[in-house]
Order: C-alpha cells, then structure tokens, then sequence
C-alpha cells in the first residue's frame, strides 16, 4: 500500500539493503530477490547495495549476485566501487569517534557487546540489540555520535555520516543522485535515503519510521517483498526468465 502517493518516476538505478530486505524471515538470502537482482543488473540497470554490514560480507554478495554498481557498506562509513580495472575503498568515517563512544557506554556499566562482524568493521561500532537505544543515546547525549537501529543491531556511527550521504558520493561518478533511484530498505538507518529516493519502497516487518518514509510498503515481507515492489515499480517483468512468478 503505498504511504505517500505519487506517479513511480522513471527509475534509473536500485539501491537496496540487504538483511530483511533481500532475505527471507531466517536472513538466508531469498532466491527469488537473487533471481530479480541479476535481471535488473542484466538489463545494464545499476544495482547498489546500501548496507550496515562490514564490506567484506558485502563485496562477497555483491560479486556472487553478479551485481554491477557500487556498494555502500558500515551504513555510509565505507563506499567500494570499481574505477576502470581498478577497485577503490573510500572511507568516509573515523572509527575513533564510535570507540569513544563504545568505552564511554562501556564505563557508564552498560552491558553492551560488540558483533562478532566488528572485527572487520573500519568504521563505526556495531553492538547487539541487549540494550535499549534511548539508553544508549542518554549516555552519549551531547557526544559527535549517532546511535542508529537496523532492528538487528545499534549502531555507533560519526555524526554526519551516513547511507545517504555516502549513496550521493556512490552515485556521482555514475551521474546519478538518489531521486533517480528505486530505494528499498526497512530499518532507521535506511530513512533519509528513503525520504530522498526516486521511489522508496518498505515492508511489513521494517520500522515504523522506514514504512513512513516510504511511497510504498508491500504486502509481502522480506524477499518476497522485495520481487513485489520491483515488479510493481516496473524495473522488473512480472515474470521469470525461467517463466514462474
């Protein structure tokens, strides 16, 4: 059902997240979201993965789906794209300010841990969901930090950082800018570049503030969702090359 309705404008490129968005409801990567991304990206369409994830997780994904635009990983900290025959890593945050912050919530005795993934995390701090947001911001009130929510982690991120920002920077050397772009995402973290999308498309199960910030929320949830909305954002046939749905 669509949140705020307008015309879907001619849609230049896909941005999408990957947890909740891309995957089923066990965060495996769902087929027929697969199938859909290497139809776009067939099609010369640029697909670009906006995720809090670490780049590692993301440059695999990226390579297996066959994807073909740039990446935004670590919620903006770090933006991959490929220059000619050469791969760069812009890195657009300093972690120092989130492991301030990840020592300061640590000495006010809040239990917080950090992902297992952070070991490969350059940029900010991402924690598990054990601790309340609006505890973890009353403790760094007034620091240069943003606490932001994916649903499955916080977040520790430098203030001014963020997908947007980072997506703009992505999208440039392509001569596009997010209004040119069929945005999907489902978390907090994925509002301001939903607001700026070309079309911006949520789900179900994504937050309250990402379903508001959508043109259109699915019916569907998870993958099954994402093939929904790009169908119905006409970047995709209604059907398969393989002829199912």
């Amino acid at each position: 059902m669509p949140a705020r309705p307008r015309s879907i404008p001619r849609l230049r490129a896909v941005v999408t997240d990957v947890d909740g968005t891309i995957t089923d409801g066990h965060r495996r990567l769902h087929l027929g979201a697969v199938d859909r991304l290497r139809q776009i990206s067939a099609a010369g369409r640029p697909v670009i993965l906006a995720t809090g994830n670490v780049l590692p997780i993301a440059l695999a994904l990226h390579r297996f789906l066959g994807l073909n635009g740039p990446i935004v990983a670590e919620n903006g900290g770090l933006i991959y794209r490929r220059d000619g025959d050469r791969e760069r890593v812009e890195r657009v945050a300093d972690q120092r300010v989130a492991l301030d912050a990840y020592r300061r919530l640590r000495r006010a005795g809040l239990p917080v841990r950090r992902l297992f993934t952070d070991r490969w995390r350059e940029t900010e701090v991402a924690l598990e969901p054990t601790v309340p947001e609006r505890r973890l911001r009353a403790v760094l009130a007034g620091r240069p930090v943003l606490v932001e929510g994916t649903g499955f982690a916080h977040h520790l991120m430098q203030r001014g950082v963020g997908k947007l920002p980072a997506l703009r920077r992505a999208l440039a050397p392509l001569g596009l800018q997010p209004s040119d772009c069929l945005v999907l995402g489902d978390g907090d973290n994925d509002v301001a570049m939903l607001r700026a999308a070309g079309w911006a498309v949520s789900f179900p199960g994504g937050s309250r503030r990402a379903r508001s910030a959508a043109d259109y929320v699915t019916r569907a949830d998870h993958g099954d969702g994402f093939v929904e909305a790009v169908i119905h954002a006409g970047v995709v046939p209604a059907r398969s090359p393989g002829g199912g749905a």
